[in-house]
């Protein structure tokens, strides 16, 4: 994976903190299936898991749900801030993907939400690689639209603007040293929106926060108007079809 403008990207890497409540009243959260697949993927039994790059603790959350003891490591202050407010008894911790402040072979799995494409991937890998204990998985998950339902495409395509890019669609294809194999699934998902809910998503994904404010408001103005066209989105609500894509691979 590289990145045609490092300045750009470095922009919108740090442009979640400043939104962090918005990011975390509207980021979707990850199905529990996605989850346990990922969890099934490990060649030893799962308890200490590590949710690297938490933002607001969307995935660190779902992670609890199903029993597990997750602890996060967030670089931003902001988000980390609100994902201590709403998850207080998780311990979150500042810190990067590329210098984890974990001890060598102390997590049983390290979950990536939306986030390996912010990575600097090499020395990543390897810190993940050292924090995992042998057998460990890693899975990096994003969720996005679903493209087989045209409607929701075609917001997708209004969206975009011309900084727009990422792994979100699960394209590419994953290999990192260290780390057998990576295999791929992927799970219906949804989430209960409005008109407003889904707009105010759209307003904290990087590509538009760091938009100038009069694009912003053209793209904004622009899928309003398509959303109240759409006979599936009622004004009373809506579930917005996503797909969640997942990896995972084995520590060797």
């Amino acid at each position: 994976m590289t990145h045609s403008d490092p300045e750009l990207h470095a922009r919108r890497a740090s442009s979640f903190g400043d939104e962090a409540a918005a990011y975390a009243r509207h980021r979707p959260d990850y199905p529990a299936a996605a989850l346990e697949w990922a969890v099934r993927g490990a060649g030893r039994p799962v308890r200490e898991v590590l949710d690297l790059a938490a933002g607001t603790g969307k995935l660190t959350a779902g992670l609890a749900e199903l029993g597990l003891c997750p602890t996060a490591v967030e670089p931003d202050p902001g988000m980390r801030a609100e994902l201590s407010r709403l998850l207080p008894g998780v311990p979150a911790l500042a810190g990067k993907a590329e210098d984890i402040p974990l001890p060598a072979e102390s997590m049983d799995a390290v979950f990536i939400g939306q986030a390996l494409h912010w990575f600097d991937l090499e020395p990543a890998f390897a810190e993940i690689r050292r924090v995992l204990r042998p057998g460990g998985v890693v899975a990096p998950l994003w969720n996005h639209e679903d493209a087989s339902v045209p409607w929701v495409v075609e917001f997708s395509q209004l969206i975009r603007t011309r900084v727009s890019s990422g792994f979100a669609d699960g394209e590419e294809t994953l290999a990192a040293d260290g780390f057998g194999q990576f295999e791929q699934e992927k799970f219906p998902h949804s989430q209960w929106r409005t008109i407003d809910s889904l707009l105010a998503t759209v307003a904290t994904h990087s590509h538009l926060l760091v938009a100038n404010s009069t694009q912003r408001m053209e793209i904004l103005d622009q899928a309003r108007g398509y959303l109240e066209s759409v006979p599936e989105v009622s004004p009373d609500g809506f579930a917005y079809p996503l797909t969640t894509t997942v990896f995972r691979a084995r520590r060797s």
